[in-house]
């Protein structure tokens, strides 16, 4: 203050300098105060609404994200893993390929709303990603490679506990349906990449991928033979299928693929409260011609086994002692598959009476199940299941008579 004083009084000049930098300092003091006041209050605000919007989901779906953020972690180590032991330029455009799929996922998400658009391109780049890192492993990898290694099973960790506690919590919605977008998507990404990499295996791993699909389906369907299935599918790919391939695979990226995908089919197969009818409601409404076209796989699996099943007797010495049992038991199972077939083509045919009288009656969810239950379609499915278990003895039969022939035969030249 005293400054602002000379020895003839008080300097003007400086007295509105002074008072014009107390007021500046006034002035930014009371708007630093109003930002941090409003800062504040935002963040309460902001804090109170999450508060009030937290639920045991969005406590529990952490899990998820941490999964998928291991699993992408692994996958773009791997690849760099790969590119780094191999030097192979189709790894490096596929890593960064990988990146711009990503980013372009986020943009689509978080920019233009595209939510649908945007999960579908991951899933489908993440399955092509797992068949990549399945097919293309170099005998050695460094220690990018190991950690990648076991990101993917941590991811595969994470994600079956998410599920598992998901579930325990009842914080699943189950909805009727075979397959998920995001399980068609990884499916085909998988098979894409098997295309891009094999040559000759490519058709065998997509007849496995194909049996993965059908045993996800008997489990969430809870099939009769859903279990038995499951467990010789895994078996036989686990200990039979890989093996005779004439290239060396990744078992890490492999566990980590089929376990994300066997992962929810598994649990509902326990967990699911969704009855039979709602199980398989969409296949109930779909249209008749597409549900009598889903034969069509039936009969090429049943002609496919017949086949091979009769190569077996191909290179037999004593084939008059074995013909005539294998002419009994495949007469047997002609019998009986034959009047399963008849008995499906019949059920296809009441359905679709009973589709055309809902539609007569309202679009109610309910109202075809009614439908059904008035024309006598749970007796004739009850009556049914004994006709498909004489069809499954007939098959085991054969399975059983044909594959055991060499023990048959050696038993004969012995006596």
């Amino acid at each position: 203050m005293c400054s602002c004083w000379t020895p003839n009084g008080p300097n003007p000049v400086r007295m509105v300098r002074f008072v014009r930098k107390k007021v500046v300092h006034v002035k930014m003091l009371r708007f630093l105060r109003y930002c941090i006041s409003h800062c504040l209050h935002a963040a309460m605000t902001r804090l109170e609404e999450v508060n009030g919007e937290v639920t045991m989901w969005s406590s529990v779906r952490w899990l998820g994200y941490l999964s998928g953020l291991n699993m992408l972690l692994g996958l773009c180590l791997g690849l760099y893993a790969r590119w780094e032991v191999t030097a192979d330029s189709f790894v490096l455009v596929v890593f960064v390929l990988a990146l711009f799929v990503l980013g372009t996922a986020c943009v689509l998400y978080y920019y233009f709303n595209m939510e649908r658009v945007s999960l579908s391109l991951l899933h489908l780049w993440f399955g092509f990603l797992l068949g990549l890192l399945s097919f293309l492993n170099p005998p050695t990898l460094d220690v990018k490679g190991r950690v990648a290694n076991y990101l993917l099973l941590a991811s595969v960790a994470l994600r079956t506990l998410w599920a598992l506690v998901e579930r325990l919590l009842g914080c699943t919605r189950y909805r009727p349906a075979f397959l998920t977008s995001a399980e068609r998507l990884e499916l085909t990404g998988f098979a894409a990449a098997s295309t891009a990499l094999l040559i000759t295996e490519s058709f065998s791993v997509m007849v496995l991928l194909v049996a993965l699909a059908t045993v996800m389906i008997t489990l969430r369907t809870k099939a009769l033979m859903a279990i038995p299935s499951f467990t010789c599918f895994t078996v036989i790919t686990a200990d039979w299928f890989f093996k005779s391939l004439s290239i060396s695979t990744n078992p890490f990226a492999l566990a980590c693929f089929f376990s994300q995908l066997i992962c929810d089919p598994l649990l509902d197969f326990y967990f699911s409260g969704l009855s039979g009818t709602e199980r398989w409601r969409s296949f109930l409404v779909s249209s008749g011609v597409r549900r009598r076209l889903s034969l069509l796989p039936l009969l090429v699996v049943e002609v496919a086994f017949i086949a091979l099943s009769s190569q077996r007797f191909t290179d037999l010495g004593q084939w008059y002692l074995v013909i005539p049992g294998f002419v009994a038991c495949v007469l047997f199972w002609a019998i009986c598959h034959t009047v399963f077939v008849i008995t499906v083509w019949g059920f296809h045919t009441k359905l679709s009476d009973c589709q055309r009288l809902c539609w007569t009656q309202g679009p109610e969810d309910s109202s075809l199940e009614k439908i059904m239950a008035s024309k006598g379609m749970r007796h004739f499915c009850l009556i049914s299941v004994r006709l498909v278990t004489f069809a499954l003895v007939s098959t085991v039969a054969v399975a059983v008579f044909c594959w055991q022939v060499r023990t048959i035969e050696d038993l004969t030249s012995y006596i």
